[in-house]
């Protein structure tokens, strides 16, 4: 009697879809009443090995800290915000990020760039890029490009993942 093989699933998705949504989850974890951005980075055999979101530094609490996005320096939130891809930076505990991947619903700022580049990490894929014309983010790029750090824009496949928490 001939075995009867089942075929493999053909709608999984891809791994870009995947890392990019885990990206996009892990921003929702974020306080931030203006700017949800996440970020997932990954090894080289696709595996994860870290997360962040945008939000303070832990011990500094998000009812003691101000979210306004103007107003005097000290009373906004960019001088205490931890951006996403810091924090993942920062999160992680195995050892080197040599040659991995970083996910971010965000294009890095410039200071986010530094970190990224000196930390190894060879590859960004961002999914949006709004700020593209700023100072800061022509930045990133131009540092990027010196320091060999490919990157490119996530290509949405129009996909719907529900998830029933």
């Amino acid at each position: 009697m001939k075995k009867m093989v089942s075929a493999k699933r053909v709608d999984y998705l891809s791994w870009d879809e995947y890392f990019m949504g885990v990206a996009l989850l892990s921003g929702m974890r974020s306080k931030d009443p203006n700017s949800q951005v996440g970020c997932c980075i990954v090894s080289q055999d696709n595996k994860i090995l870290s997360m962040g979101y945008n939000g303070f530094p832990t011990g500094c609490s998000d009812d003691e800290f101000p979210w306004e996005r103007e107003g005097a320096p000290m009373e906004t939130k960019y001088y205490y915000v931890t951006h996403s891809e810091l924090n993942a930076i920062l999160n992680y505990r195995g050892g080197s990020l040599e040659g991995a991947k970083l996910y971010v619903s965000l294009f890095p700022c410039n200071e986010c760039a530094k970190a990224i580049i000196q930390a190894g990490i060879r590859t960004v894929i961002y999914d949006s890029d709004k700020y593209a014309e700023e100072p800061m983010t022509r930045a990133s790029k131009r540092m990027f490009d010196a320091a060999g750090v490919d990157y490119y824009p996530y290509r949405r496949s129009g996909r719907k993942v529900t998830l029933d928490l």
